[in-house]
């Protein structure tokens, strides 16, 4: 999962990116509210899964970015974050289109739980559990389990697994993948991702006799469905 931070207080800014790149998620970071709104403007809607916005900022502040970018149609959700916790700065917030807020000081706990809701509202209508045939991902655990065994996985590939199982039934490019689970200054290419989704077929496909969880769609990407046949897997 990838997520913006838009915080001009660079000390913060770069111990969020550190724990939550610690956590899994791919993490690009602007220092005010101009930059921050060019970037997630300039972003197709959806490249971001979540972003976190500083309220008060030079510029632009927090809910001026946030009323923008509703007006220009992105609805990515965005967490706002803020010393400030008074009733109207709360009102005004979510009035401008925010999915939440969080007062500063906070728990990091509080802010990875506050993300995972976030992740979790467009699948309000479905189990918080991530499935595919007989392989279940439980994004509050961060635990992957395959027909009742539990599989363990490196940061990068519980990522990229992360993200194909939320996308599920669609095909996802090389890039997509990229775009999500690596962020802007990471030095990747797409064979680098053909690496990482032949180690991911090595822990969840071959150690066990089901259906193959990740197909290749030659000349488009990658899916993972609940109806692939068994065998259709294409290994690169």
């Amino acid at each position: 999962m990838r997520l913006l931070i838009i915080e001009d207080e660079h000390r913060i800014a770069q111990a969020l990116k550190q724990g939550l790149e610690q956590e899994a998620y791919a993490v690009d970071v602007c220092y005010d509210g101009n930059e921050g709104y060019r970037t997630a403007s300039a972003s197709a809607d959806g490249e971001y899964d979540v972003i976190l916005l500083d309220v008060m900022m030079p510029g632009m502040d927090g809910i001026a970015v946030c009323r923008k970018l509703r007006q220009q149609g992105i609805h990515t959700p965005v967490l706002l974050l803020t010393a400030k916790d008074q009733t109207d700065d709360i009102v005004r917030g979510l009035d401008a289109g925010a999915d939440d807020y969080l007062p500063k000081p906070f728990p990091f706990e509080v802010l990875l739980a506050r993300i995972r809701a976030l992740l979790r509202r467009p699948h309000d209508a479905q189990s918080q559990l991530l499935t595919a045939v007989d392989l279940t991902l439980n994004p509050s655990s961060r635990q992957v389990v395959r027909a009742g065994q539990p599989v363990n996985l490196s940061a990068k590939e519980y990522s990229i697994l992360e993200y194909l199982l939320r996308n599920k039934g669609r095909v996802v490019s090389k890039n997509n993948i990229m775009t999500h689970v690596w962020d802007f200054d990471a030095d990747i290419l797409p064979n680098n991702v053909e690496v990482f989704i032949t180690y991911l077929r090595a822990k969840i496909d071959k150690p066990f006799d089901g259906r193959p969880i990740i197909r290749t769609v030659r000349g488009f990407g990658y899916t993972v469905d609940d109806d692939s046949p068994h065998g259709t897997g294409v290994a690169l």
